[in-house]
């Protein structure tokens, strides 16, 4: 269902897709241009296959959430994952979910994890440090929103495409965003991991796998999609939907001391 919860900052949107209630909810957590309409049937298909409750919500400036404080501070990832997060899940009375998100929201997946219990993490082109693909990747972007196509796609899906667009790529641009790093963060997580990434992202190269991989405690399992983009969940989703079914049916016996396991597709 499609509805709206107060927090402390303000209205969020969300859907809140019917399930299992004795399996961990999934949690959906869009890129850094995201929102709920733009996992398009991801969710849906995400339910239907897994048979839990699926929670996708627009963080505070984005689809009909209220709106953000901008300009956003360099530790805004932490503020979503320490706090906006925590709380709406409180509200939401979900606990101990997998998180499944995207860029930004696979980020921000990975700070919550750190701090908070979670049954695994799910995660598509997650960023922990900042890499010059990604800089030139946000160039492209902006040049394709001065030109007015990215920001027409972006109004399909947000009032405010230009706050939305501003609001995400001045602080990744920024000078003092360079030196953003998470990689001390992800010793202090336990939990199951599934990593896909696309071998043509134009945001990241797979050395935020790997660094993922070396650092946390826990089995890890990662995926390159052969001719897929940012998104795999979008770019092939039938296989990405497989592998998280198959992630799923290995979960349960997982050990967080257990070795390491890695593969390419």
């Amino acid at each position: 269902m499609m509805a709206t919860i107060s927090l402390n900052g303000g209205e969020i949107d969300y859907l809140l897709i019917d399930g299992a209630s004795d399996l961990s909810p999934l949690v959906l957590l869009h890129e850094g241009l995201g929102c709920i309409a733009m996992w398009r049937r991801f969710p849906y298909r995400l339910a239907a296959m897994t048979g839990r409750r699926v929670l996708t919500y627009s963080r505070y400036g984005y689809g009909h959430s209220s709106r953000a404080d901008l300009p956003r501070r360099s530790d805004y990832m932490h503020v979503e994952a320490q706090q906006v997060l925590p709380e709406l899940l409180e509200k939401l009375e979900l606990r101990n979910p997998v998180l499944v998100g995207h860029s930004d929201g696979a980020s921000i997946a990975l700070l919550h994890a750190s701090k908070f219990p979670v049954a695994g993490l799910v995660l598509f082109a997650p960023h922990v440090f900042v890499e010059s693909i990604t800089l030139s990747g946000i160039d492209a972007a902006r040049n394709s929103f001065l030109t007015g196509n990215l920001e027409r796609q972006l109004a399909l899906f947000h009032p405010d495409p230009k706050a939305v667009f501003e609001g995400w790529s001045s602080v990744w641009s920024s000078d003092h965003f360079l030196d953003w790093n998470i990689e001390q963060c992800l010793a202090d997580i336990s939990c199951p991991v599934l990593l896909l990434q696309g071998d043509r992202d134009e945001y990241g190269t797979l050395a935020q796998l790997s660094a993922i991989q070396r650092k946390i405690p826990a089995v890890v399992t990662q995926h390159c999609l052969i001719d897929c983009g940012h998104s795999p969940h979008l770019d092939q989703t039938d296989h990405a939907l497989d592998l998280i079914v198959e992630f799923f049916d290995r979960m349960t016996g997982a050990s967080p001391k257990a070795e390491l396991a890695s593969a390419s597709i």
